[in-house]
């Protein structure tokens, strides 16, 4: 294991995204003391969540729906700096501002069940024992890569959303993109003016939508991630069962033909993508933008999977394991719904600590 010891507290937050955070908020408010009464731990070398991996050409006017988080509002922000910048800024900021003292960075290896009904979290610093645990290690960490025939022969360059460069990179080059949601338009749209050729390949036919999401069009998205994960499904993100805003830049791109899909390819050939009807595409790249995971094996030796191959969840509470919170996790995994998830998480975490009721303040 390692040399740090075995401490004890009575709620562990692991991950410092935006759900991580507002649940540190709320434990704070609620009296809890960082480091005595409860720890953060984060296994990102510094601060920023997910958002300090995305790519340098998505400026933080490119960002759709970032909220601030709980008592602190982001001002000022320079819409074309890259938004890996301006919010690994802003929750550095919002760490120091509340005193959150984030552990980092800190690789947590397995939660396992303790002594005295604790929880056991192994990490790369040493173990705490804890009452009660919120998780919202959220997906970066989990890009999903689907599997094709052929996939192994293709001698050019196969890269994720999770390390995509940037469009300069792809310039003269023939790329292929999959997927529809919003990070494959967008890494289209930036590729097309530098690359040789792009092929656009999703599973589905894209659904585009003129006008503002309303609330109610929100919450109905959100209503149906929460229905799966309350089922024991693995959870969808609310962002991929929305359709696709319709912008000047989306019109643009559907009136010059970069947005004109093509079904999903059948195989992949040493030199590029083929459909069972003849059809070809070469291809120099293909970007797979299709999506990730939640973030959840250090929660395996727990066995808190249900037979549909998710955790049940009701609210952020695990149905299994009353002591374990996820926030970030299905319905909660947009920046507003994380926010909520971490109020509602302490709520839940507090009545486990305290065998009653918590604090009004919370």
């Amino acid at each position: 294991m390692n040399n740090f010891g075995v401490r004890d507290v009575d709620v562990v937050v692991i991950g410092a995204g935006q759900a991580g955070l507002s649940a540190a908020y709320h434990l704070r408010r609620a009296g809890l003391v960082p480091d005595r009464d409860f720890v953060v731990l984060d296994h990102a070398p510094g601060p920023g969540g997910a958002w300090q991996f995305r790519w340098p050409s998505l400026t933080y006017a490119k960002v759709h729906g970032m909220h601030a988080l709980p008592g602190m509002e982001l001002t000022d922000a320079d819409p074309a700096r890259p938004s890996s910048e301006v919010i690994a800024e802003y929750f550095a900021a919002y760490e120091e501002t509340f005193g959150l003292r984030v552990r980092r960075p800190v690789h947590v290896e397995a939660v396992r069940e303790g002594e005295d009904g604790r929880l056991r979290v192994e990490t790369s610093q040493g173990v705490w024992r804890t009452r009660a645990l919120i998780s919202g290690t959220g997906t970066w960490d989990r890009p999903f890569w689907p599997r094709y025939p052929g996939q192994e022969l293709f001698r050019g360059r196969q890269l994720h959303t999770a390390n995509y460069p940037g469009p300069e990179e792809f310039a003269g080059q023939r790329v292929v993109v999959v997927g529809g949601g919003a990070s494959g338009t967008q890494h289209l749209m930036e590729i097309a003016p530098y690359a040789a050729a792009t092929t656009w390949v999703t599973r589905r036919p894209p659904v585009f939508r003129d006008g503002e999401f309303t609330e109610e069009w929100g919450r109905a998205a959100v209503a149906r991630v929460a229905e799966r994960v309350r089922r024991g499904l693995p959870p969808e993100s609310v962002v991929s069962v929305t359709d696709l805003p319709v912008n000047d830049a989306i019109r643009a791109a559907r009136a010059s033909g970069v947005l004109d899909r093509l079904p999903m390819f059948d195989r992949i050939t040493e030199s590029g993508v083929a459909w069972d009807d003849g059809r070809t595409v070469d291809a120099d790249v293909i970007l797979w933008a299709t999506g990730f995971r939640a973030a959840v094996d250090h929660l395996a030796p727990l066995r808190l999977r249900e037979p549909g191959g998710g955790i049940r969840v009701e609210g952020t509470r695990v149905v299994r394991d009353a002591r374990i919170q996820l926030v970030g996790y299905g319905p909660s995994a947009s920046t507003v719904g994380a926010n909520r998830a971490g109020r509602v998480a302490v709520r839940n975490a507090l009545r486990v600590v305290r065998g009653a009721g918590v604090r009004a303040g919370v």
